[in-house]
């Protein structure tokens, strides 16, 4: 076990998998040359050269296309999209083409493409570089979607999506990749479809996933003072969403609170409030919260940036609300 960044945790997953699997490449902008944005790719090329590690033109549409023709033709992609609000541009690629041509095929072929997002809100990326558009996805039958937390889920749940015959979307926040913590030595793989219960408690169940999990591990701490045992959850994927696990914790607890960065309406949040109420009503004591941001696109003043931003204290105050 050794402390390391999410950012090198990634990059020893693509140097494994790439090692272990010589189908597998990795191709996006200026990630050959320049190493990727947070250096997450530094490295890779000298490795294993540069037809497995391949810059691209500036077009969405071309490399996620790419990625689909290659997948179909048996080697296994990996694309990056450099920020995740770009996947827009390649949406027909990823909606119609990548989540449903096992479908339309009769499964006579699998389509193993990982489409890495760095996604979410850091230092005035302002509006078309700052979104968290992970429920978009949930939405669309054939995808699978990841959202790690932490580095040692970075590496496992990267290595799971490659290893994945099912296209995979990678979500991996901006203000995780410089972001410390222990990774296990070894081929270390967390299932697709598992979430963990990061600490046990009786009293609420807060349920998050991605850099909000720091924020809510935060809040535990803080709520454990005040007398409050939060149990917390961490989705790690939200495609196949992990059902027992929360309910199995809301049966405990009776309470529920949910917490990310993406906006609040629409969002997961929604989607697991509206599990929860269809089929575990009766067991609840308060009604369910969920905190997200406020319906606008995230405005680059920083003053303003800040409002739209789940704290470790609104989380707090969430609790102590339907705790009384």
């Amino acid at each position: 076990m050794r402390d390391i960044s999410f950012s090198e945790a990634t990059l020893e997953a693509m140097s494994e998998e790439m090692e272990r699997d010589s189908r597998v490449f990795v191709m996006g902008e200026d990630i050959a040359r320049q190493g990727g944005i947070f250096g997450q790719f530094r490295g890779l090329p000298q490795k294993f050269g540069f037809d497995r590690v391949i810059d691209t033109p500036i077009s969405e549409t071309a490399i996620v296309g790419a990625g689909v023709g290659a997948a179909l033709a048996g080697v296994r992609p990996v694309v990056d999209m450099h920020f995740a609000d770009f996947i827009t541009v390649a949406m027909d690629e990823v909606v119609n083409q990548m989540a449903k041509i096992q479908y339309m095929f009769g499964g006579q072929c699998s389509m193993p493409l990982v489409l890495r997002a760095p996604d979410g809100i850091i230092r005035s990326a302002a509006a078309q570089h700052s979104q968290s558009l992970e429920a978009w996805f949930m939405h669309i039958p054939g995808l699978k979607v990841v959202v790690p937390s932490n580095p040692a889920d970075a590496k496992g749940l990267l290595k799971a999506a490659i290893r994945c015959n099912d296209p995979v979307l990678y979500f991996e926040h901006k203000a995780l990749f410089a972001t410390k913590g222990p990774v296990p030595d070894g081929d270390v793989v967390v299932p697709i479809g598992q979430a963990k219960i990061v600490c046990p408690g009786s009293d609420v169940t807060i349920v998050s996933y991605s850099l909000m999990m720091n924020k809510v591990l935060q809040a535990v701490e803080k709520l454990a003072d005040l007398g409050i045992m939060a149990e917390a959850i961490d989705l790690r994927t939200i495609s196949p969403i992990d059902k027992a696990a929360i309910f199995t914790s809301v049966a405990k607890t009776k309470r529920l609170i949910i917490v990310h960065e993406a906006i609040k309406v629409g969002g997961v949040g929604a989607e697991i409030a509206a599990m929860v109420a269809e089929e575990m009503l009766d067991y609840l004591d308060a009604p369910i919260v969920r905190l997200g941001a406020p319906f606008v696109p995230v405005p680059f003043s920083p003053a303003l940036e800040k409002l739209v931003k789940i704290e470790t204290v609104d989380i707090v105050k969430a609790v102590q609300q339907i705790c009384r």
